[in-house]
């Protein structure tokens, strides 16, 4: 009999005695046990924060997410092995897509924010802040990755895709982790960290499994630890009160089971495309998973007038689910994940029963294709009535965590507002309308106690991910019963691995120590046109000073002309009484132009392939015929880019500074950021 095992300190270890025992939740074959007895937790933290920790912080945010990605794509090479795994669970092929290649996904997708970070271990966060009138007193923020280890204690629907969505932000981040996922689920998550270790992409140490009882893994905590969870709201109260999380002010990020809910909006009748859609989603929410998913559709709002068309529509949707064996192709719900998780939902749907009624499913019986229900953890899908929602309250406070919703009434938007925030907080709540002011108005109203809102109609159905589903650029989480968390979320996921610092200082030393120019700071003489350099010659701070223009009428005429910008201030015959401007002015593109000619090397060939765009350009004061201009040209930062293929030029992105400035020299005239293309000698 397989025992599992557990990845700490660097090698494949057992726990100590028989463990748990783990089942095939379709056939309630024993497959194997998982123990954790014995284990050195403390050793386990410390090997993460000591080896795992100083690896990946000496890694850049670009080097990261290129092992991300190269992780990714290793992963994709044994979908078999897993998805075999899968069925296992009980899931169907369906349901393992959504956690194998989802979480898979999730590598993808954090892979390609290195792009939006610097070639450092580090990274400033939001704008600079001159504190000084003499320009010699800065002030900014810096991220940096926290020295200790994400621990990450998973639930049991998703082995795959909720350890691979965690640990893709907290590697990208520079912060090793330690994975604690359920144990009834465990021997899937097993396989694919055994993988990932087998590669040997990921730097000793970056991540630890652990197949069993957490023991006394909290207790050895510190502040440089991050702590994450995903399961029940009770579990996660337990955990958040950890005398040493709370001792050591250990960040605690909480996905909690919530009581998510769809609305039909008042606008949408019986033949509306809306109406299919609204139907399809329910269905889909209650099957996906066999309705084990945190974000599920547990509480359903509808028109009172529609109540009886509704559920009616519902309950002949579920009827024409089959259920059963996962690996038979006709089947489109399996099991939920063990014989436990069957009983726990048949508890939590008797409290539900005490005020509402069965309208579709049994509780005692289930049809099952290719299976035998009384061996595997099958259960039927249940839809409920609750016909009086603001009097019988269980349906806002009970989850049954599978296939089970209730439906409910509701009389104009306001009480449908009020419904939704009945649940104490959700990771997601959609409404289904194609009318925009009721989709505003429930938005608005709702927002604050929901994660993520869903507005689904017939524009944007055929590409909706739909209701249930995380994307990993955006937050995922909830207010209130939802566990007050966030992950996730593009940079936002990212930044809760990292310790945010406020950096004062001059300017030339602000900039030495983020290797990105700030205003003010002392330039550096490039000792040729800097267009003239590499992009490993090039150096931040290397600045160019420009010779002067002088800017006439007839310049400013010309530019309306080719342009056909004529603008009123940009005409000498105007009358520019009542205006911001004493005379004709010149056009803010024109001295840009002007600007782009004075500092970009011209005529012969050069390293800078092209030019990429322009950033934050702002005209600041007004330019009149017969004023001066000159440009401060200076390399702000540096940013490398992937080699498509092997024939791909190698080149980087160059970002530099453009302070545009006239015979007076302060304060400048106009700013931008302007983005180059610049080739590598390699």
């Amino acid at each position: 009999m397989t025992q599992f095992q557990n990845y700490i300190t660097g090698k494949w270890i057992n726990g100590d005695g028989a463990g748990q025992s783990l089942y095939n939740a379709v056939n309630g074959e024993l497959i194997g046990t998982a123990s954790t007895k014995g284990l050195d937790f403390k050793s386990i933290l410390e090997y993460g924060r000591n080896t795992g920790n100083p690896a990946l912080r000496k890694l850049s945010f670009h080097e990261r997410g290129n092992r991300l990605k190269a992780l990714a794509l290793h992963l994709q090479k044994h979908l078999d092995k897993f998805y075999k795994i899968s069925y296992q669970t009980g899931a169907t092929k369906a349901d393992s897509w959504i956690d194998i290649e989802g979480g898979i996904g999730n590598l993808f997708a954090n892979a390609s924010l290195r792009r939006k970070l610097p070639d450092e271990s580090f990274c400033l966060d939001g704008e600079a802040h001159n504190l000084g009138r003499q320009n010699s007193f800065m002030g900014t923020h810096i991220l940096v990755p926290k020295e200790g280890v994400a621990i990450h204690i998973n639930a049991f629907n998703f082995p795959v895709w909720g350890m691979l969505e965690k640990i893709a932000v907290n590697l990208l981040a520079g912060m090793p982790a330690v994975v604690k996922p359920a144990t009834v689920t465990c021997y899937l998550t097993e396989a694919v960290v055994r993988e990932i270790i087998e590669s040997g992409i990921l730097p000793e140490g970056s991540l630890q499994l652990i197949c069993g009882n957490a023991g006394d893994l909290l207790d050895h905590v510190n502040s440089q630890d991050v702590v994450t969870f995903t399961g029940s709201a009770s579990t996660g109260l337990k955990l958040r009160s950890h005398p040493k999380i709370l001792s050591e002010s250990v960040p605690f990020n909480m996905e909690a089971d919530s009581l998510n809910c769809i609305v039909l909006g008042e606008d949408v009748e019986p033949g509306k495309p809306e109406w299919d859609i609204f139907i399809k989603e329910i269905r889909k929410e209650m099957t996906a998973k066999a309705g084990q998913k945190c974000t599920a559709i547990r509480r359903i709002f509808v028109p009172e007038n529609k109540m009886e068309d509704v559920w009616k529509a519902i309950a002949s949707s579920l009827s024409q689910t089959v259920i059963g064996n996962p690996l038979n192709e006709k089947v489109r719900m399996g099991s939920l994940a063990g014989e436990t998780q069957r009983e726990e939902v048949k508890a939590q749907v008797q409290k539900l029963l005490a005020s509402s009624q069965l309208i579709y499913g049994s509780l005692d019986s289930v049809n099952v294709l290719d299976a035998d229900a009384a061996k595997g953890a099958f259960i039927s899908p249940l839809l409920l009535l609750n016909e009086k929602p603001f009097e019988n309250t269980a349906a806002h406070e009970v989850e049954a965590f599978g296939p089970v919703s209730t439906i409910m009434p509701y009389r104009g938007m306001d009480e449908a507002v009020a419904l939704s925030k009945k649940g104490k907080g959700s990771l997601c709540s959609s409404i289904v309308t194609a009318d925009e002011k009721l989709a505003r108005q429930y938005v608005l109203g709702a927002a604050t106690h929901h994660g993520r809102i869903l507005v689904l109609n017939e524009a944007c159905a055929k590409e909706s991910t739909g209701h249930g589903s995380p994307l990993p650029l955006l937050v995922h989480g909830g207010p209130g019963r939802a566990g007050g968390g966030e992950e996730m979320g593009g940079l936002r996921g990212v930044k809760h691995y990292m310790q945010r610092v406020a950096l004062q200082g001059s300017p030339t030393m602000i900039t030495a120590i983020t290797n990105v120019y700030q205003p003010y700071s002392k330039g550096k003489d490039p000792g040729q046109h800097p267009f003239r350099k590499y992009y490993e010659e090039l150096q931040v701070g290397d600045q160019l000073i420009t010779p002067k223009r002088l800017i006439t009428a007839e310049d400013i005429d010309s530019f309306a002309d080719l342009s056909g910008d004529h603008f009123y201030a940009h005409l000498r015959e105007t009358d520019f009484t009542g205006t911001m401007f004493e005379r004709q002015v010149a056009h803010g593109y024109f001295i840009m132009s002007a600007a782009a000619g004075l500092f970009v090397d011209s005529y012969e060939k050069n390293p800078v392939l092209l030019n990429y765009g322009i950033d934050e350009l702002r005209f600041t004061k007004p330019v009149y015929p017969g004023a001066t201009i000159y440009v401060r040209f200076t390399c702000k930062e540096k940013l490398p880019q992937d080699k498509k293929d092997e024939t791909d030029i190698a080149r980087g992105i160059v970002k530099w500074l453009v302070e545009i400035l006239d015979e007076t020299d302060e304060p400048v005239v106009g700013v931008a950021t302007i983005l180059t293309m610049v080739a590598k000698k390699r």
